[in-house]
């Protein structure tokens, strides 16, 4: 299977403001849809207009916990994305991956933050 699924997140979202985790959801639950049975999907950013990191992180960074990187890596692409949005996909990527493969940690110290506040 070589063709890769096209998915146009304005069309899906019906929205050029890409900033909820709601529809970051719908983006993640599509292209994670598509890697389970070995299929390629590539996300076209274009007609977004705003794009936020809670978007990202919950229709790509989230993908970190579920696949691994070479899966990721072989089966999404992105297109057609502005240059200060790649940036930012760069990041929650980064921080997704560091995240996931030490998440106990990070769960366990923010129980700790949040227990300290309260």
């Amino acid at each position: 299977m070589n063709e890769s699924k096209l998915i146009l997140i304005a069309d899906m979202i019906a929205s050029p403001l890409a900033v909820s985790t709601e529809d970051g959801q719908k983006i993640h639950d599509a292209v994670a849809a598509e890697i389970r049975v070995g299929g390629k999907v590539s996300l076209s950013f274009r007609g977004i207009q705003t794009l936020i990191s809670a978007f990202l992180n919950s229709a790509v960074g989230q993908l970190y916990g579920e696949f691994s990187d070479e899966e990721i890596r072989n089966c999404l692409s992105i297109q057609e994305m502005e240059p200060d949005d790649a940036v930012m996909l760069k990041r929650v990527i980064d921080n997704a991956k560091l995240y996931f493969s030490h998440r106990e940690s990070f769960d366990q110290a923010w129980k700790e933050e949040v227990n300290d506040e309260e």
